[in-house]
């Protein structure tokens, strides 16, 4: 039996790199996946790399009414959310004296407020038991010249990975982060 049997598998930037692969390794192990993505063509293309019985959706974790949407589709497909894999990102490098307050607000508003606000829109749907799991970088704890806004952001991430551990230990549910480095995928070849 695998290891994923039944269970429901929820990646938000699950189009590509990273995400997909998990998604994809999520299904060799049994589970019902949903991934999203902001990109019409990446989710496509998921779609094509996943089974038929895998939910792409096109979602902005910055945008709430596409997580109230992204949510309610879960629900009424599944009813339930067993895992939550926050991974939607974005890895835009700029020195300090030439990061614009745009560039700034788009690295926090997908990296950290839209994983925030993820995890609490999914939090009805998460069975006492479940788990969540963040992706942070390797920025969030190296200090490496031209990356502030996003290893700020990343690091936001990595404190509240920490405190949601804690807080929704009474429900036995799991918070943990994944920290990877640089990997070839579409993501690092944008920044």
């Amino acid at each position: 039996m695998n290891r994923f049997t039944d269970k429901v598998v929820v990646i938000t930037g699950g189009s590509s790199g990273i995400g997909l692969a998990a998604a994809q390794a999520f299904e060799r192990e049994g589970a019902k996946v949903v991934v999203t993505g902001r990109n019409p063509e990446t989710l496509a293309a998921a779609a094509q790399a996943l089974s038929k019985d895998a939910i792409t959706l096109k979602a902005d974790v910055t945008k709430a009414a596409d997580l109230d949407l992204l949510f309610e589709t879960v629900r009424q497909k599944h009813g339930r959310i067993d895992v939550l894999f926050a991974n939607a990102g974005v890895a835009k490098l700029s020195p300090l004296a030439s990061t614009s307050e745009l560039l700034f607000d788009e690295m926090m508003d997908t990296n950290f407020r839209g994983a925030y606000f993820t995890v609490q829109k999914a939090l009805p749907l998460l069975p006492d038991g479940g788990s969540v799991v963040f992706t942070t970088s390797y920025f969030g704890q190296v200090g490496m010249a031209g990356t502030s806004a996003v290893s700020a952001s990343k690091a936001a991430l990595r404190s509240l990975t920490r405190t949601l551990a804690s807080e929704l230990l009474p429900r036995n549910i799991r918070v943990n982060a994944i920290s990877p480095g640089v990997i070839a995928t579409p993501l690092s070849s944008e920044s």
